[in-house]
């Protein structure tokens, strides 16, 4: 079984917590959506408003998330054997085990396996991914069968978001088989160019030959560094 995961939170510090959930749990030719928002007692601030569209006023009467269909879904196939992927999934993971769930079962994660397979790619954002493998050419089918209609195919919508992984799994399957994905998931990825920052689509090689300060200054003072980028500035520093 796989289950295709997104959550959306409060905000990005220590103390966040979720306030939406979507899962595509696929069986064979059986799929299972559940979409919820979740109440956990922290207010949403604007900033996290203006990018998942998640009000207070919508969450005021919503059940925590140990009450929520997700809650049991998860519980229910939390096993070996099932698979559970995500875009960027140690961010899901720790926001589920800061809720009191660990997950047991196998994972993949489509941000880290796109940057293995597809390291020239100009950005690895899943809205990026969106347009850059062209996945926009199937989701409209694929929403119709999520109940997605009526919510619309908006980014940061926890089902949309979902369903995107979804489509993103099945290209990368395409490339390499299930048990692939899931060992390159595990894996540092040794990341090709830059893509913030003042040396933008740059090769991270030449930057840290021609401005190895710069690197030296990034790991000492950015704090919530890209493990992948970190590990390559590491690379690249010290071999």
């Amino acid at each position: 079984m796989l289950i295709f995961l997104d959550l959306e939170t409060t905000g990005l510090e220590s103390g966040d917590k979720i306030c939406s959930i979507g899962i595509i749990g696929v069986f064979g030719d059986e799929a299972t959506p559940i979409y919820e928002l979740v109440n956990e007692g922290k207010k949403i601030p604007p900033k996290a408003s203006s990018i998942n569209h998640i009000t207070n006023e919508m969450l005021k009467d919503k059940p925590p998330l140990k009450e929520s269909k997700a809650w049991k879904f998860l519980h229910e196939h939390n096993q070996e054997d099932v698979t559970l992927i995500a875009h960027n999934i140690n961010f899901d993971l720790k926001m589920l085990e800061s809720a009191g769930f660990v997950w047991h079962g196998k994972t993949v994660d489509t941000l880290r396996v796109t940057k293995h397979l597809m390291p020239e790619c100009e950005g690895f954002s899943l809205q990026f991914l969106r347009y850059e493998l062209k996945l926009y050419r199937d989701e409209q089918k694929e929403a119709l069968k999520y109940a997605l209609q009526e919510r619309g195919l908006m980014p940061h919508n926890a089902l949309s978001d979902a369903l995107h992984v979804k489509l993103l799994y099945e290209c990368l399957a395409q490339i390499k088989e299930h048990d692939i994905l899931v060992e390159l998931s595990q894996k540092n990825v040794l990341m090709q160019k830059f893509d913030f920052g003042k040396y933008s689509g740059r090769y991270i090689e030449e930057i840290s030959m021609c401005d190895r300060g710069y690197l030296e200054w990034m790991l000492v003072n950015i704090v919530d560094l890209d493990e992948d980028l970190k590990y390559t500035l590491k690379r690249y520093l010290h071999g």
